[in-house]
This record gives C-alpha cells, sequence and structure tokens, in this order.
C-alpha cells in the first residue's frame, strides 16, 4: 500500500482530478496486489503452502469464504467490492481519477488490509 501511496503522491492534481490516469490505474494496480498478498499472507498463517495459494479470483473468494470468513461473508462481499471498484475500474478500465473517489478507495483498502492482518498492517499515512 505504500508503494500505491507513492504513485498517487506524484500524480498532478488540478481541483478534484488527477491530470494523468497512468499513476492513478498504476496505483490501483499495486492496491490490489498488495490485498491479495495480505490474502497469501493469512492462508500461510493458516497452513498452506506456497503452491497452494489461490490462482484466481474465484480462487481466492473461496478461500477467503472457506478460511477467512467461516460464517460471515461480509469478507467476500469487501473482497468482491474491492476487486471491482480498484482492479476493474480503477486499474483495467481507468475510471476512476477524481481524488475524493481514489482516497476512499485506498482507504477501503487499508482497512480490508487490516482485517486480514490486524497485527502486521502498519499505520499507512494519509494522503496529501
Amino acid at each position: 500500500m505504500e508503494n500505491a501511496r507513492g504513485l498517487l503522491k506524484a500524480a498532478a492534481i488540478e481541483g478534484n482530478i488527477y491530470l494523468d490516469k497512468k499513476p492513478v490505474r498504476e496505483a490501483f494496480g499495486t492496491a490490489y496486489l498488495a490485498i491479495l498478498e495480505a490474502i497469501n499472507e493469512a492462508l500461510i498463517k493458516k497452513g498452506f503452502t506456497r503452491k497452494e495459494l489461490p490462482k484466481s479470483v474465484d480462487g481466492y473468494m473461496a478461500a477467503i469464504k472457506k478460511h477467512l470468513s467461516v460464517n460471515n461473508g461480509k469478507l467476500a462481499r469487501e473482497f468482491d467490492s474491492l476487486y471491482e471498484s480498484l482492479h476493474i475500474a480503477g486499474y483495467y478500465r481507468g475510471l476512476l481519477y477524481q481524488v475524493p473517489l481514489v482516497k476512499e478507495a485506498m482507504k477501503e483498502a487499508d482497512a480490508f488490509i487490516k482485517k486480514i492482518l490486524p497485527q502486521s498492517a502498519p499505520e499507512i499515512p494519509k494522503l496529501p
């Protein structure tokens, strides 16, 4: 997440809009990868080996439902929402470039990571 925030800090802003979509898209991609790495770490703590880690979005969703949010589908729904906003809308399609929306998406990514790995999630500095 620190890398994603670094990309956003370097991006020029005019009003409430990022002028260049490329660093914003890269930041979204980086934030999504941070979420996947947090899930991987949580699964490894549950006894998974690197080879057993999910290889697809559907695999991650199934692993969250089965191993990380037993009897509570809220975490899986949050992951699905973050996948749609960070990866699809933010990174893949480049649809999110308004500063408040970007900040909110990054805040949600931070919150999700802290839920997955509460003890190892460092305090993330705020965007300007």
